[in-house]
């Protein structure tokens, strides 16, 4: 079995530090450790840039599968071709664009999600990160439910509690962290609820902000939208909730410092709206930190029972639910035990394993026909 992958996230200078890139990067490497006899032939864009990468996309990459002689053309991100005469899969991990009006952009964004939405009509087989984004899927894309198969994600084993003492010492000296301290890791775009996140700490902060600040991973400018549509900086944000002196901003976190940074950490604070999946909540249970967050979209597939989740937009009951965990030392040991237990059942072979069966059961349909 041949497979033609789309390398547009795979060979790009972000690769690491986007989620399609990882995504790609991990799943390829573990398909070919578990299954070597199949053959994965990776097509490189030749030029870079906006119409370069949909010339990629609905062109060179068709045309490369189909002259390979590839069984499977493989796109690890919602971008399949329109016309292929190599059967398409595609992972989809996320309609955020159909499902959010807030995400739909102007007219080239529009009209680029329009190609791929009916792209995906065409596609043999779609994956997808969770239950919740396949029923994204089923209700936006209207595909039939049978050809859409959910395959968790996994997090590289660089994310573990057993982080060294001189790694951890390191980290805390380059972001001047606090001794104790809570974290958020992730985006600021508006479904990321940044302001209930501060506002947790409006809720908790005279008791417990002092010994377990909030740190986050972002710059004090940069911009956020508030619930009232206002644009502003995280750190005026800060100052309009009062919570400036117990919230610290270190700045964007490099992808080899986030094991320290997670391992470092009382509780992982994660009130996100809407989610495929939230590698940012599994990167912290391997990492032995229990979840405190929120209960929408993918994120209790993903937490399980090895975190606290609460509405999105319920601040009080989320700092409740912090104040908790950081105080009660029997509470904090249970939920980090089943933050690794509940980390341990996504890995990347798990992924792999399924993902196959997916590329073999069309390869399998493709040869009866």
């Amino acid at each position: 079995m041949k497979i033609a992958v789309n390398a547009w996230f795979l060979d790009s200078p972000d690769a690491q530090t986007t989620g399609s890139g990882q995504y790609a990067t991990h799943l390829i490497a573990a398909i070919k450790d578990f299954a070597p006899e199949v053959q994965i032939e990776c097509v490189s864009p030749r030029r870079r840039g906006d119409w370069s990468k949909l010339h990629f996309e609905q062109v060179e990459f068709p045309e490369a599968a189909r002259r390979m002689r590839a069984d499977i053309a493989f796109v690890p991100y919602w971008a399949p071709p329109l016309r292929s005469d190599v059967p398409v899969v595609v992972t989809i991990h996320d309609v955020i664009p159909l499902a959010l009006p807030d995400y739909r952009g102007g007219p080239l964004q529009r009209a680029y999600a329009g190609l791929v939405r009916a792209a995906s009509a065409n596609a043999v087989a779609i994956l997808t990160d969770s239950n919740f984004s396949k029923g994204d899927i089923l209700k936006y894309l209207e595909v039939d439910a049978a050809r859409v198969t959910v395959v968790p994600l996994a997090v590289a084993p660089s994310f573990t509690p057993n982080v060294s003492e001189d790694d951890l010492a390191r980290v805390r000296a380059r972001y001047a962290l606090p001794e104790r301290y809570v974290l958020y890791l992730g985006g600021f775009d508006p479904r990321k609820n940044i302001e209930t996140l501060m506002q947790v700490y409006v809720w908790c902060g005279e008791s417990i902000g002092e010994e377990y600040p909030l740190v986050i991973c972002g710059e004090p400018s940069t911009p956020v939208v508030t619930d009232g549509g206002e644009r502003i900086s995280l750190a005026r944000m800060a100052e309009q909730l009062e919570v400036s002196d117990v919230v610290r901003f270190i700045g964007r976190a490099a992808e080899e410092d986030k094991p320290a940074l997670y391992a470092g950490a009382r509780c992982f604070l994660f009130p996100s709206t809407y989610e495929g999946f939230g590698l940012p909540l599994l990167e912290a249970m391997a990492c032995g930190v229990p979840v405190i967050g929120s209960s929408a979209a993918s994120i209790g597939e993903v937490v399980g029972n090895a975190g606290v989740l609460v509405d999105p937009k319920d601040a009080r009951r989320m700092a409740g639910a912090l104040i908790a965990v950081c105080i009660e030392d029997d509470l904090h040991e249970r939920l980090r035990q089943r933050a690794l237990l509940r980390a341990a059942q996504f890995t990347w072979e798990r992924t792999a394993i399924e993902t196959l069966a997916v590329f073999r059961r069309v390869y399998d349909e493709r040869s009866r026909t």
